[in-house]
């Protein structure tokens, strides 16, 4: 049987036995958030038998605490987490042993949320006007940058701390703008309220392009064997994820009830361009660039050499 530990509840669904015939490798995945469409080629690996072709058992656990997970593989309690770029550049700067082993959604999903119908035509008009945010420092840094292509500072704008409520603050006008709102989520559900939103893209407003999603682990504990598996997997399940939409969201929104609503089913179809056609493999000067980012923002105090940070763990 297979465990699967989803917003306090367990589940065990029975999972194929190895076509080898010999006991699966056990892996331990920690997830950044519960279960949702973000996760899609994990839980279609799982649910396709993926995972179980490359002689593997996965425990897919959705965390109690979203910022314990890579701090839980830092310190050698599970094998895998599902983190952010932004988050290891800073973790590992702060002397955290992570490094990232493949890329799960390989572009920004962070954008600039404004209302379709407001005030805020451009970023320029957030002069004088109320930014609502949930996580100090990284979306700051963001905000800068966007603030800044159009001659505006930090100081240009009121910030204010909604906590993880950001598209109730915008639609309720407590604020005329939230960054670190998922334009495959908040937007949609913005639109399925009828209070319908506008995303600035950051990757296209002065902000460098970086994987949102990524799986990390730590490069002094890792079996580097069981996770180029667990990315193989993951790999096969993104193919079929591409070559099968219609099916796939049956797949993933069938194994729960939370799952089946309007809501995920967008954002199920608006997340597949994102995830990563090849997982295991990164880009060297795409890392480098991020990283001289969030230094020049003051972030991070030292830069890394990139193969600190990132690892392509299909290849010797």
């Amino acid at each position: 049987m297979k465990k699967i530990i989803f917003m306090g509840y367990v589940f065990l669904l029975s999972i194929m036995n190895p076509i080898n015939g010999h006991a699966a490798d056990k892996v331990s995945l920690l997830l950044d958030w519960f279960i949702n469409p973000d996760h899609g080629p994990i839980i279609i690996a799982e649910e396709k038998g993926y995972f179980s072709k490359y002689d593997l058992e996965v425990e897919i656990v959705a965390p109690a605490d979203p910022s314990m997970p890579p701090k839980l593989v830092a310190a050698g309690k599970a094998d895998l987490a599902v983190s952010y770029q932004p988050q290891l550049h800073l973790q590992v700067s702060e002397g955290l042993p992570l490094i990232r082993v493949g890329t799960l959604v390989a572009t920004p999903l962070n954008c600039l949320l404004v209302l379709k119908d407001g005030p805020i035509s451009s970023p320029a008009d957030l002069k004088d006007k109320k930014v609502g945010f949930s996580v100090a420092g990284v979306e700051e840094a963001l905000l800068k940058a966007i603030l800044g292509k159009y001659g505006l500072s930090i100081e240009d704008i009121e910030l204010i701390n909604v906590n993880f409520s950001l598209s109730p603050a915008l639609m309720s006008k407590q604020v005329d703008a939230v960054i670190g709102a998922y334009r495959n989520f908040e937007l949609n559900q913005m639109d399925i309220e009828n209070v319908p939103g506008h995303c600035f893209y950051i990757e296209e407003e002065g902000v460098p392009a970086y994987d949102e999603l990524i799986y990390v682990a730590n490069p002094k504990k890792m079996d580097q064997s069981e996770i180029a598996r667990f990315i193989k997997a993951t790999e096969l399940a993104t193919q079929f994820i591409i070559n099968n939409p219609e099916e796939s969201w049956k797949i993933f929104s069938s194994t729960s009830k939370e799952l089946q609503n309007e809501l995920n089913r967008r954002a199920w179809f608006d997340t597949i361009p994102r995830f990563a056609l090849r997982p295991a493999a990164y880009d060297e000067a795409r890392y480098e660039e991020f990283q001289n980012f969030l230094y020049n923002s003051g972030l991070i105090e030292k830069k890394v050499s990139i193969k600190q940070l990132t690892k392509d763990v299909t290849r010797k």
